[in-house]
């Protein structure tokens, strides 16, 4: 059984039911990728976000030195233990219609559509060695950028829950997604200004919530976004 913006799996060959809620409520509502540019994650307003934005500690970005993707842990953990990787996870998040590999307990997603929120398009997706790089995992605020902004000076595990938190995770056109690199919100917008709102908002939360700072570029940048909303 499978419930769109939750996930609920019922694991037939092992009697139990896992439930890995992905989701957050907003009184009787859902704040998700598809909320449009109606609030920001968690609920927050716009206001709030902002100043959230301004509690942020502005520094300049440290060296990229040391980094490396295996200081976040390994690819795609299944750190919550519902016995699917993260990836996997986001995509029946983010992804409507979708269909599993048989024997995989709902787990791997072999095909699904995106609404992407950075392009407003809609994507097929197709799991293959050739196709499933056109739907990407986007993490909101890199990992790169984010190790130049005090991840760091996180402890292992700390940053191995930032890399999958899916506050932080986004499916995403993966077009888009290579093209934003490492960008931070001073570098790259999503191209859909009905996101941007949004978009800024989870970062600044994902900031917050993991004691991230910001540098003067991009908290200018984040306000001129946050005072169009």
């Amino acid at each position: 059984m499978h419930v769109r913006g939750g996930m609920v799996r019922s694991a037939l060959g092992r009697g139990t039911v896992v439930a890995t809620i992905a989701f957050t409520l907003v009184g009787c509502g859902l704040v998700g990728p598809e909320a449009g540019n109606q609030t920001a994650g968690k609920g927050q307003s716009y206001a709030s976000a902002l100043k959230d934005l301004k509690g942020l500690q502005v520094k300049g970005r440290a060296p990229l030195t040391g980094f490396d993707r295996a200081r976040f842990g390994p690819a795609w953990a299944d750190v919550d233990h519902n016995g699917c990787d993260t990836r996997n996870d986001i995509l029946q998040r983010d992804l409507k219609d979708e269909t599993f590999k048989p024997g995989t307990h709902d787990c791997i997603v072999l095909t699904g559509t995106l609404h992407d929120p950075y392009s407003g398009k809609t994507i097929k997706f197709e799991r293959g060695q050739k196709t499933s790089s056109a739907v990407q995992i986007d993490h909101v605020v890199a990992l790169a950028d984010a190790w130049q902004k005090g991840a760091q000076q996180l402890s292992e595990t700390r940053r191995k829950e930032l890399a999958n938190d899916p506050l932080n995770l986004l499916a995403v056109d993966g077009r888009l997604n290579s093209q934003k690199g490492a960008g931070d919100a001073a570098t790259w917008l999503p191209p859909s200004h009905a996101y941007r709102c949004p978009y800024v908002s989870r970062q600044i939360e994902v900031k917050v919530k993991y004691n991230l700072w910001v540098t003067s570029a991009e908290r200018d940048a984040m306000q001129r976004v946050l005072d169009s909303c």
